[in-house]
């Protein structure tokens, strides 16, 4: 089969991925591609064969097995969506330890809190951009302290992460991971030094698991960094998706506000129908493997849609309809891929849903007709196949 360039489909592709990735599911699960960004790769989008690559041990998401080290890894350090076990096993089991349910679960009033307030902000002008009134500055402030980051760096830390998920250059890419790493070692010393703390970064110091097995500085600060980043920028388009999707279907928001009992479901929903990761971080072929009669060689990248594959007709009843009582009323129904599957599932996903719930309801409930403002323009999306969802979202109410 031909090697299909995804990077002549335009802006169109970037806007609305879904029908292309239709047309690519009806000629099979598994298509050799070139990106975007001019990688050519494998590309998963049938649920099953996703499914089944995200926990294939025969696919390693060590960048060294076909001897390459991303740009991160090189200035950051090893992190957990770039090591194999044993190294992933016990990194995760190490942040597992600071960031538990427990500690998830003790936010929710803070979490309500933030929204409450930033809500308040929103109401006497009737009308914002959702992006930043609520859906950004709500995440990075509970992961801002959660880990111990002073308010006052949050603008720098938003810049940095947004350059380093939807790079807008190579050049400005690397500048911001190597500010950000600077950063982080900077708050790791002040950690270090200063006295005992509530915040995971330093219960991330403190932990071990025995044998005086701690995390290195490398892998603290890779740790840090990948917290920070994967722990607010998927929610903040997981809350600014989930409600464009809304709006895009005022039957089902109606139902929403009707019954705020479906919430659970609802957001089960907005992660599988626009979910905010459109595919997972790269992973490499140990050796040949074979998916829907198609066979990938060894040292191979390969990429799995997350986003096609929760739109598989094969696994998901009109897949394109947006349905927030497709679960029932947790939401509990065919599963979703959107924060992956297998061992490299999604650390921060309660966290993620919890956000995203208390969000969502809180702003449904006390902005009463919400609607797009009908001069906010045309969407800017993120570009790149990695983070799905727009810059700005201009609503009013």
């Amino acid at each position: 089969m031909a090697v299909i360039d995804l990077g002549t489909l335009g802006s169109e592709f970037t806007a609305d991925p879904y029908p292309y990735y239709a047309k690519l599911r009806e000629a099979g699960p598994v298509h050799e591609v070139v990106t975007p960004y001019g990688d050519r790769l494998w590309l998963v989008v049938g649920h099953e064969e996703a499914r089944a690559a995200l926990a294939d041990p025969r696919l390693s998401k060590s960048p060294g097995t076909v001897g390459l080290m991303m740009l991160d890894e090189q200035v950051i350090g090893p992190h957990l969506l770039a090591v194999d076990p044993p190294d992933h096993t016990r990194l995760r089991g190490l942040v597992a330890r600071g960031f538990t349910v427990r500690r998830v679960e003790a936010l929710r009033p803070r979490i309500q809190q933030i929204t409450d307030e930033l809500i308040d902000a929103m109401l006497p002008s009737g009308r914002a951009d959702l992006v930043a009134a609520l859906a950004f500055p709500l995440p990075i402030t509970v992961i801002c302290e959660l880990l111990g980051v002073p308010s006052s760096d949050r603008d720098r830390f938003r810049a940095w992460s947004t350059e380093v998920v939807a790079p807008t250059g190579a050049e400005s890419e690397r500048t911001a991971i190597h500010e950000l790493g600077a950063y982080l070692d900077e708050l790791i010393e002040d950690r270090r030094c200063g006295g005992p703390a509530d915040d995971l970064l330093s219960a991330l110091l403190r932990t071990s698991a025995g044998d005086d097995d701690r995390l290195s500085a490398a892998e603290l600060r890779a740790m840090a960094y990948l917290l920070l980043i994967a722990g607010h920028e998927t929610t903040v388009n997981l809350i600014s998706n989930g409600v464009r999707a809304l709006l895009a279907h005022p039957a089902q928001l109606a139902a929403l506000q009707d019954d705020f009992g479906l919430i659970d479901a609802a957001v089960e929903e907005m992660l599988r129908y626009d979910g905010p990761v459109e595919t997972a971080t790269m992973r490499f072929t140990r050796e040949p493997v074979r998916y829907g009669g198609r066979v990938v060689p060894a040292g191979e990248a390969v990429l799995v849609g997350l986003a096609a594959a929760d739109r598989d007709p094969d696994r998901f009843s009109e897949p394109d309809r947006f349905d927030i009582r497709r679960g029932g009323a947790t939401g509990k129904g065919p599963g979703h891929l959107a924060f992956g599957h297998g061992i490299h599932y999604c650390l921060g996903a309660p966290l993620a849903r919890l956000e995203a719930r208390i969000a969502i309801r809180s702003l449904l409930e006390r902005c009463p007709g919400l609607a797009p403002e009908p001069e906010g323009g045309p969407p800017d999306w993120l570009p790149g196949m990695l983070i799905r969802g727009v810059r700005r979202l201009p609503v009013s109410w």
